[in-house]
């Protein structure tokens, strides 16, 4: 028997929306990821991009363990000499909370050439509104916790 390798002109995407509202940090940037990627799918195959359409709404809402609220820092450099900004979680919570889950989720994909794609099709909301619902994305099964 021959291994099935999926053609780009097979691929067929769905949109779902996950709804952040208590979810951990972490786990959801973990099932994200995999929808993205299409892991789930009978026909991913590494080297194609199989993955979904995902809207994520709420961002602001999310939850973290422990003392990471104060702990954890994000770092941008500007390119100049000393240009190195830290911000903490606590405070991209509060003015870019999609910025974090767009980060989580970064680090959680492979460095290819598929990366960029992939983040395109990941839709990322602070607030309950989203301009998708012609797209009628469907619920994503995913534990809060």
């Amino acid at each position: 028997m021959k291994t099935y390798s999926a053609k780009p002109v097979e691929v067929t995407r769905a949109w779902y929306i996950v709804d952040a509202t208590g979810m951990t940090l972490g786990r959801l940037a973990t099932v994200l990821a995999t929808h993205l990627m299409g892991k789930q799918k009978p026909m991913y195959t590494p080297h194609i991009d199989c993955g979904d359409n995902v809207v994520v709404i709420n961002a602001e809402r999310i939850a973290v363990t422990g003392n990471k609220l104060a702990d954890k820092k994000y770092y941008r450099h500007s390119g100049y000499p000393g240009g190195i900004k830290e911000v903490s979680l606590e405070k991209q919570l509060a003015t870019h909370p999609e910025r974090v889950i767009e980060h989580a989720v970064k680090g959680m994909l492979p460095k290819n050439k598929l990366q960029a794609p992939r983040l395109k099709r990941l839709k990322v909301y602070a607030g309950p509104e989203h301009p998708h619902g012609p797209q009628n994305p469907q619920e994503l099964g995913v534990a809060h916790g």
